[in-house]
């Protein structure tokens, strides 16, 4: 009756003259938060400008946050004065905003392409609303006496389902904490372009694994789990990893292996299991493997680490190709030699240190085989495409020198009529 009572006093308040000066308030506190929150941003923020401002300004952290601090402060001017039904209404309602937002932010940081995260968002955003339902109906503390009641026993304590539920927020809340300290040092540490980037890539990883250990730790210890009873678990992650869990494990650990002694880094070029392409990123389980025809190769890092690996940049990006040409019997070697080198010498992506080299490979059947060998200094842009360069190249050379490439020919000859 308490509740009931309690709700029909704020309806007959909201019908006061007194509710439009708090509906002003209200509408000139929005304002204001907006105007401060568009001040704020940056012009030149991409379009998604982070955590507190958003894609739009409005859909950040900041603009709630802001809302419910100015509304704090008129309510706390009005009290007194004039029946605050309106603030009633409008603080749990700023406040569920607010704390949606941030966890819808953090999640957005911490797992960017999760379709988990997403349902877990909705499954927060029904839990918040609901309770802002119940906090302003006042059925709330009746809700949380009959979640007291309902209790059992487990290991011999007396467990309720409502210290359940509160240790559940609890580590839900220590998890969302963690998370954005996690994409906030990950973020500044990627953005450290004095450092290499695996270099990078390998603190960003470290940083959240630790982050997320301590995170959980703290959470199990919030939702009232006893951290001693880790001991039992930790013999039985122990025997999992023994039995089934090594290859993952082996994983994981190459992966850190790999980025802190940079054997393989990011943008490298490499042929691992007859695919070749460059690196274009390095995780905790798995190396990404991009070939220049744009399919992408999904290499475990315990292969990385227990193979054979080709790294065509390792010690620098120099790499030497070579292309193959015949020319016809009788052709001047001495002559077109040098108008060779210099026309391969002209291609943009070829290096004048190592320069350019020819030489008479093989008597072919149908002319003189020569040999062109060439460096790049950027094999990440692609091999094919400087070879096709250089052919271009020679082909325009012998073309204006009135060099034929010779090519197979076959004589039809037609027999004489038999006699008879």
């Amino acid at each position: 009756m308490k509740d009931l009572d309690s709700l029909t006093n704020l309806l007959r308040d909201l019908v006061q003259p007194a509710s439009l000066l708090q509906l002003a308030l209200l509408a000139l506190c929005l304002g204001l938060s907006w105007a401060v929150v568009a001040r704020l941003r940056p012009r030149d923020a991409p379009g998604d400008a982070g955590l507190w401002f958003g894609q739009r300004g409005f859909d950040g952290v900041l603009f709630p946050l802001l809302a419910l601090l100015l509304a704090a402060l008129a309510r706390a001017g009005l009290r007194g004065h004039l029946p605050l039904a309106v603030f009633q209404l409008a603080m749990p309602i700023l406040a569920s905003l607010a704390l949606i937002r941030v966890s819808v932010r953090v999640l957005h940081a911490a797992f960017p392409s999760s379709s988990l995260v997403r349902a877990f968002e909705r499954t927060l955003s029904w839990v918040v609303w609901i309770a802002a339902v119940l906090w302003i109906t006042g059925l709330l503390p009746l809700v949380l006496e009959e979640m007291e009641a309902l209790s059992w026993k487990i290991g011999g304590a007396q467990v309720s389902l409502r210290s359940l539920v509160e240790g559940a927020l609890s580590a839900v809340a220590v998890m969302l904490v963690m998370l954005w300290l996690s994409s906030s040092l990950e973020a500044r540490l990627m953005r450290a372009g004095s450092i290499h980037l695996s270099v990078r890539k390998m603190a960003a990883n470290a940083t959240r694994a630790v982050l997320l250990l301590v995170g959980i730790l703290i959470a199990m210890s919030a939702a009232g789990i006893p951290l001693g009873a880790l001991s039992v678990m930790g013999g039985a992650v122990g025997v999992g990893i023994g039995l089934g869990l090594q290859k993952l494990a082996a994983n994981y650990v190459s992966g850190f292996v790999i980025l802190a002694e940079q054997s393989l880094r990011i943008g490298d070029v490499v042929k691992v299991d007859n695919f070749e392409g460059s690196i274009s990123d390095i995780t905790t389980r798995y190396t990404l493997i991009r070939a220049p025809n744009g399919r992408e190769s999904i290499v475990p890092n315990e292969m990385m680490i227990t193979q054979r690996v080709e790294n065509l940049t390792y010690a620098d990006s120099q790499l030497v190709l070579t292309t193959v040409v015949q020319v016809g019997y009788g052709t001047d070697l001495d002559a077109l030699f040098p108008k060779l080198l210099a026309a391969v010498a002209a291609v943009p992506r070829v290096l004048a240190d190592p320069g350019p080299g020819v030489r008479l490979s093989a008597f072919a059947d149908n002319g003189l085989e020569l040999t062109l060998a060439f460096w790049i200094g950027d094999p990440v842009n692609g091999q094919a495409n400087a070879v096709g360069d250089v052919n271009l190249a020679i082909l325009r050379l012998l073309e204006a020198e009135g060099i034929e490439i010779p090519f197979p020919q076959r004589v039809m000859r037609s027999l004489p009529a038999a006699a008879g």
